[in-house]
């Protein structure tokens, strides 16, 4: 982390957490307007003193694969303020989840049910059948991904010392291709792959030292010295998330020389976060585990999904706004 100087981008990425918390602000509303509907006050009271998660959730009659949604649901009613924490227990309060695209649907209901996402439940596809299901959303898609990794170039100044000694880098899941494109271009001895959907890089021309391949990252991984995963793993819960790291490990070429997974994601740190860095990180939160049953993991909860897959060490490095990078060494 010492040879990683302060990001001269930094207010930048602040402007964008910020622009990020507006944007998905109604998350809190819908959070709250789900927490009345589920009388979650009302059995606070009742109870007469502070409830566990798994209390609460019994009293909910939620469905029991629901019952860490519930936590997470409190998690942020408690950073907003409708709710306490003790250091014994818990003082739990809510459940509610968002919607997906531009829909404001479902609410509480969601809880009794075993669909893994609210998207399930309204369109009874998941959130990337979807996509593939509409191309122009599909489009705006990526295009949304592609506009974020502009946001890359910023940074990338600083990150000499993670892609040094690097010969080859395979960006699983890089869409079509800006943020390798931008490290292909700043550092032009470095061979960069673009792994992704056919369909999604099959249009995509590449460059002298940047090239597409599709396939799937559950199937098999092309080798290279480093696996970057950019905004990938929050969008899959923890089983999912160790099958793709599994193959990241098997596609490190030099396990002993240096190879490792670069990621590229939030870790949540309420105690050490401003006020706005933590409410978009828990705001984003709930918008991963309502859509894709995805989640943002703090930095425990990391280090336990990196041990599970096979990971001998990693460091953590705060370098993008409310995202950091991850370096994982099998």
């Amino acid at each position: 982390m010492g040879s990683i100087q302060a990001n001269p981008a930094s207010e930048s990425f602040e402007a964008q957490a910020h622009l990020y918390k507006h944007i998905f602000s109604h998350i809190n509303g819908a959070v709250l307007k789900c927490a009345v509907q589920l009388r979650i006050p009302d059995i606070i009271h009742s109870h007469g003193q502070p409830l566990t998660i798994p209390q609460l959730a019994s009293k909910l009659e939620v469905h029991p694969t629901k019952t860490a949604s519930i936590e997470r649901l409190v998690r942020l009613l408690v950073h907003n303020g409708f709710l306490a924490e003790t250091k014994v227990n818990e003082e739990e309060q809510e459940g509610r989840r968002k919607h997906i695209l531009s829909l404001h649907l479902l609410s509480y209901l969601w809880f009794k049910e075993e669909e893994k996402t609210i998207v399930e439940s309204a369109f009874g596809l998941g959130f990337w059948d979807l996509l593939e299901r509409d191309h122009q959303y599909m489009k705006s898609f990526n295009e949304g991904m592609a506009s974020d990794s502009q946001m890359m170039n910023m940074a990338l100044r600083d990150c000499k010392s993670i892609f040094d000694k690097l010969e080859t880098l395979v960006d699983v899941g890089g869409g079509t291709g800006t943020t390798c494109r931008i490290i292909s271009e700043r550092y032009p001895n470095l061979k960069c792959i673009v792994f992704d959907l056919p369909q999604v890089v099959e249009s995509s021309s590449g460059s002298h030292n940047l090239t597409y391949v599709g396939g799937s990252m559950f199937e098999s991984i092309p080798f290279a010295d480093a696996v970057l995963l950019k905004w990938i793993l929050h969008n899959w819960d923890d089983e999912s998330s160790v099958k793709i790291l599994n193959k990241c490990k098997e596609a490190i070429s030099k396990k002993d020389e240096g190879g490792k997974v670069i990621i590229i994601d939030a870790v949540l740190k309420e105690k050490e976060d401003d006020n706005d860095m933590a409410q978009v990180k828990l705001l984003f939160d709930i918008l991963m585990m309502s859509t894709l049953n995805g989640k943002e993991r703090t930095e425990k909860e990391w280090n336990k999904l990196l041990v599970s897959a096979g990971f001998k060490h990693h460091k953590i490095t705060p370098l993008f706004g409310f995202r950091s990078i991850i370096e994982a060494y099998p």
